[in-house]
């Protein structure tokens, strides 16, 4: 699974390229000592202990399920009455005792219509049905060995559940159907499904557990028109007297009820292959010309990932989908990962398609299918299992394909993530007491558990750390598994005892802090390390690291264990160092205060040995610009190899005001014209913005007529500054974009400097937005009619309100809500509108998000 960015997140990124990037000004701090803002409660002191705000509150002991009954094969025969959004389905389960003889199944079945229940032959079964689970009274006890099989017609109705869903997952419906009377003519009528975590059963009776596995058949009759996709191989195909068409997949490789998935719907399929097996790509006709450009690398990955592992990719087929109104990330059903539509994108829009936009989600579901469908966790609480994996994926994807630089770009964003949610949170890893088993789809689950991973590769090595990669998987194939295999698997490997290295990073909560200086006497190099967490609330950490002592340009590397809260380490030299660098490889997960001279941080730029090293000299010495040294880095930066490196020297360049001023702004310009990333041509408009008091209006108004949707939007953005500039014309001429993104800077710009004559734009183009950039849209269009008549503002106003009671994703409905606010000042009716919508708002998240405003 690979979740959507929470509210606050999304806030925090488009604030900048670096959730963690601002820094105070004080040369001697590491940028992941600084974090942004967070909402949590002052800390709280109970008998006479401070108890971090972090802390969360005691939650329940979640144990894995009790298998008393176990699902080995499910056939499903199924199809949809779209007018009711119902499913219409029979199942047949083959089940057995797992160990000790039982006389009634359970299974769950959630708003179920259940029309008959009967042993596969034809004796009628009792039972008793609640809504949630059905309990199936058998004719006898049946031993372990003894398989039966159940067969149950049903009436499933997804629809009338209620919505549930988390941050990361945003409904727990299990089975969607999107525009299904065909009503909305922006958007295709189609069928999914979304299982993780317990939501299959929302759609066909299970045993509905990660540590259950079956093999599977489903049957599908729909419309002829309509292209089918569901786990495993197509093995028959018919079409139906009455137009219809019924098409049957098998998987006959076991994996758990909630990676069961279908997806119905008009699509392209684009076939591709690899070793001989179907790799086929699911999009919507228009997007059909480029879907091997975003897909194209899976069959790449496939080899990389088999040859990595020693384990060849291990399913029938993979195929990928792409769907409308998804509620998560994507998810990796085995053999058929889904989407969101997100993805699908146009040839134009291709040119803003990064790394991390869409191939890093596609290697995180492929690598899915050795985490988590292959090896599956047998309780949620062990989740890191299937996503701390899948998230380290990427991390390798991008070392492999693109480099260290580009690994280690993926690196600083997952520790910020992680470093963001700290401030309000803090959990072990494996957490077997938690609320709501969604919970464990957080930043600590994926991005704490990659660095985490790549901590564990960094100690023992590649060898050994893949060696004992394969061999978890090997000895744990189609089973479920908790975090001991994993730790006897790296043990048996290398010989050595890492029940430390588990218990600290896995079992325990929190992450070092640590504060680092050094000095130089008598030829030696004294470093002094000092861990400043609450060590009442985390563990004292032991830290293997790696030390570079540089003398003029000579590295010596040392390596240290860091054991106690406060240690000293002492290193030869003959003279004194040019500069020493703590945690030299980038490869700790900390918060770290390193004391470090302004020469020191700008010997650290050109003798940098990652990304991570450049960057951080860069955040550090960013208010010291003035000076001519610092200048002159900065100025290296921007014409450095990789564009992260001039994106973020741009970004620290904003406002500057130190030497060679015309030259640097000279720079600035060139880049937001020519430079091949548009990324990076995007920040250097936003640079260019800063500068109060000039006018680069005709560089905006070429960016304008710029390949890029995101270097369009920058130049929107940076024209909305510039009051004498009047740039109606040319945006009057992109008001029919297709982009989204563009959409918004267009929105924002007609917030700030339009006119009446844009009001029905505003309300024409709302379908043609994503629900994340709904969010910025409708605040601003409650922020242009402020500027409006209040008599005319009716038919604007009732779309917030209608958005900000009903839309499915609640993000949409945040971005109502707030656009409505906006209205009050001028219009204070609205006040009792707002809490009549705050009052009966069920999401918990949302309510939280009300009673801070």
């Amino acid at each position: 699974m690979n979740y959507s960015l929470s509210v606050t997140s999304i806030l925090v990124f488009l604030a900048g390229f670096s959730a963690f990037g601002q820094s105070n000004g004080i040369h001697n701090k590491d940028t992941r000592k600084k974090a942004p803002e967070a909402t949590a409660s002052a800390p709280v002191v109970s008998s006479g202990i401070t108890v971090p705000s972090w802390l969360p509150a005691a939650a329940p002991y979640q144990p894995s399920a009790t298998q008393l009954t176990d699902v080995t094969d499910t056939k499903l025969d199924v199809r949809f009455d779209y007018a009711h959004q119902y499913v219409l389905g029979t199942a047949v389960l083959t089940l057995h005792s797992h160990f000790y003889p039982q006389s009634v199944a359970v299974l769950d079945a959630k708003g179920f219509t259940i029309k008959s229940v009967q042993l596969l032959g034809g004796k009628t079964l009792t039972y008793k049905y609640d809504g949630r689970q059905l309990a199936v009274n058998l004719d006898h006890a049946y031993a372990r060995e003894q398989p039966y099989q159940l067969r149950i017609s049903y009436v499933a109705k997804p629809n009338e559940l209620p919505a549930g869903g988390s941050e990361a997952i945003t409904s727990a419906k299990g089975l969607y159907f999107i525009n299904p009377l065909g009503k909305e003519p922006n958007k295709p009528r189609q069928i999914w499904t979304q299982g993780e975590t317990q939501s299959s059963s929302c759609w066909f009776p299970t045993i509905d557990h990660p540590n259950q596995r079956m093999t599977q058949e489903i049957t599908l009759t729909v419309e002829d028109q309509f292209k089918t996709l569901s786990n495993g191989l197509l093995v028959n195909s018919k079409k139906n007297a009455d137009g219809s068409r019924t098409d049957t997949w098998r998987q006959s490789l076991a994996a758990a009820p909630y990676l069961t998935m279908l997806a119905v719907g008009d699509f392209a399929v684009v076939p591709d292959t690899w070793h001989g097996k179907a790799v086929d790509y699911y999009v919507e006709p228009k997007y059909k010309g480029t879907a091997k450009a975003v897909f194209g690398r899976t069959p790449e990955m496939m080899e990389f990932f088999s040859k990595k592992l020693g384990i060849e990719f291990p399913w029938e087929k993979y195929a990928q989908i792409a769907v409308r109104d998804y509620v998560s990330g994507a998810m990796e059903n085995t053999t058929a990962t889904v989407h969101g539509a997100a993805i699908q994108v146009t040839s134009r829009e291709l040119l803003d398609n990064t790394y991390e936009t869409s191939e890093s989600v596609i290697a995180h579901e492929l690598f899915h299918h050795w985490f988590g469908d292959y090896v599956t966790c047998e309780s949620w609480s062990n989740l890191p299992l299937n996503e701390s994996f899948a998230n380290y994926s990427q991390y390798l994807w991008a070392e492999h394909k693109y480099g260290a630089d580009a690994a280690a770009l993926v690196q600083q964003q997952d520790l910020a993530h992680y470093i963001e949610e700290a401030e309000s949170k803090r959990e072990p890893l494996i957490r077997y007491h938690y609320v709501n088993r969604e919970d464990m789809f957080d930043r600590h689950s994926y991005e704490k558990g990659g660095r985490v991973l790549h901590m564990l590769r960094k100690y023992i090595g590649d060898d050994a750390f893949f060696t004992a990669l394969n061999r978890y998987l090997a000895r744990n194939k189609f089973s479920s598994v908790e975090i001991s295999k994993l730790r006897t698997a790296f043990e048996e490997t290398t010989g050595e005892d890492l029940q430390w290295f588990f218990d600290q990073w896995f079992m325990q909560r929190g992450h070092p802090e640590l504060k680092i200086s050094h000095a130089y006497a008598n030829g030696q190099v004294r470093l002094h390390v000092q861990q400043t967490q609450d060590t009442v609330f985390q563990p004292v950490f032991r830290l293997p690291v790696t030390v570079t002592v540089w003398q003029k340009e000579k590295p010596t590397e040392h390596r240290i264990t860091i054991t106690k809260a406060d240690q000293t380490f002492s290193f030869s030299a003959n003279d004194k160092p040019t500069m020493v660098k703590f945690d030299s490889e980038s490869q700790l997960l900390a918060q770290l205060d390193e004391e470090r001279s302004m020469e020191e941080l700008v010997f650290q730029f050109y003798h940098a040995q990652n990304y991570l090293q450049k960057y951080e000299a860069m955040e550090l010495l960013q208010n010291k610009t003035s000076d001519f040294a610092v200048s002159g880095l900065m100025r290296n930066a921007l014409s450095d190899n990789f564009f992260a490196v001039r994106r973020a020297a741009l970004d620290h360049l904003r406002g500057y005001r130190g030497p060679s001023a015309n030259a640097v702004r000279n720079e600035i310009q060139r880049l937001a014209t020519t430079d091949p990333s548009s990324a990076v041509r995007a920040q250097a408009l936003i640079t260019l913005a800063s500068f109060p008091n000039e006018n680069y209006a005709a560089t905006y108004q070429a960016a304008l007529r710029d390949s890029s949707y995101l270097v369009e939007s920058a130049a929107i953005d940076a024209l909305a500054k510039i009051p004498t500039v009047n740039a109606r014309t040319q945006l009057a001429a992109l008001e029919n974009t297709p982009n989204s993104g563009l959409l918004v800077a267009i929105a924002n710009y007609y917030a700030q400097r339009g006119g009446m004559e844009q009001y029905g734009w505003f309300l024409r183009r709302l379908p043609d937005l994503t629900d994340v950039d709904l969010y910025t849209y409708l605040q601003a269009l409650g922020t242009f009619m402020v500027q409006m008549p209040v008599i005319e503002r009716e038919k604007g106003v009732h779309t917030l309100e209608v958005l900000a009671r009903t839309h499915p994703q609640y993000v949409v409905r945040l971005g109502a809500y707030r656009g409505l606010m906006a209205l009050v000042p001028s219009q204070p009716d609205l006040k009792s509108v707002l809490m009549d919508i705050k009052t009966k708002e069920t999401d918990e998240r949302l309510k939280a998000y009300y009673n801070l405003m």
